[in-house]
């Protein structure tokens, strides 16, 4: 059995398909397929079921996680080791994010990060705010960005800085509230929504705030990518509610919302006050310069 192959396999398991793992793991789909038939062979046990649409463990494999974790993790603490003695001229670190993140402009600060560390492997992942928890507390992911909900921060977590985003209502042109300026929630009453998917932080924010509020919506048609949710609003099937910058990047009017006016937080977290893996001490020195550190007023929010 080779790390090589447990690396595989973790990537199948987080992607649910071997195409996406393959991507991930920057080899070609056969090479990934055929480490893992090998780690299968080895083990003597089937650990996927490929039968569907969705590639999902079999008990076996469930059963192979864990371990397959702490191996991989211990592999990664090693060289971890080494990355710090060679002064970060080598090593990865492992970023996970919440696909609507308008706060930070994460593009721009991993190229910085990549110029000034040129060795350093850079591993990004998109995923849902409970996804991100889980691979940060197991040490799949270094960092990530959250939008926890009203409970907060689960134990085993540390919050390195935190952003306020505004939301607002988007629609598409024409649309009778476009030129409103400004809305109350009770006046979404009759309106159809896009929404974005169930678990995603986003999702969570705007179902607190029409609970909050008494607002039943009418969902029209929920999505999983938030390019499709502006463009559906853009065609005009519903209105969202979105953070600022994704309706004024998209060229949309942006409604704001009063009683209350919304908005949801951000955080930067990882496992422990400072990240062991020298490479996400440096990236984290980056990311967290000029944000909100915890405890402090959160942006846009006074003091």
């Amino acid at each position: 059995m080779e790390i090589r192959q447990l690396r595989h396999f973790m990537a199948v398991v987080a992607h649910g398909s071997f195409t996406a793992a393959a991507r991930a793991e920057l080899i070609v789909q056969s090479a990934l397929s055929t480490s893992v038939r090998n780690l299968e062979r080895e083990l003597g046990a089937q650990l996927f079921d490929r039968t569907g649409r969705r590639v999902v463990p079999t008990e076996a494999g469930l059963a192979l996680v864990p371990a397959a974790r702490a191996v991989l993790a211990g592999t990664e603490a090693a060289r971890d080791a080494v990355s710090s003695v060679s002064g970060l001229r080598t090593g990865r670190v492992r970023v996970g994010t919440i696909q609507t993140l308008t706060c930070v402009d994460l593009a721009a600060e991993l190229a910085a990060f990549h110029r000034l560390r040129p060795g350093v492997q850079i591993s990004l992942r998109e995923a849902t705010t409970p996804d991100l928890i889980e691979s940060v507390r197991a040490g799949e992911l270094d960092l990530a960005y959250l939008a926890p909900d009203a409970a907060g921060l689960p134990e085993g977590l540390t919050a390195f800085a935190t952003w306020h985003e505004e939301l607002v209502l988007i629609t598409a042109p024409g649309h009778p509230l476009a030129g409103a300026g400004r809305t109350l929630i009770r006046d979404l009453a009759d309106e159809p929504f896009v929404d974005f998917r169930a678990g995603t932080g986003l999702e969570t924010a705007v179902r607190r705030l029409a609970a909050h509020c008494g607002l039943e919506r009418r969902i029209t048609c929920d999505v999983t990518q938030i390019r499709l949710l502006v463009d559906l609003v853009r065609a005009g099937i519903g209105v969202a509610i979105v953070p600022r910058r994704i309706g004024e990047d998209a060229g949309l009017p942006c409604v704001g919302i009063s009683q209350p006016e919304p908005g949801r937080t951000v955080v930067l977290v990882g496992r422990s006050p400072a990240p062991r893996n020298p490479a996400a001490g440096a990236l984290l020195e980056m990311l967290a310069g000029d944000a909100a550190a915890p405890g402090e007023p959160l942006r846009g929010e006074g003091p």
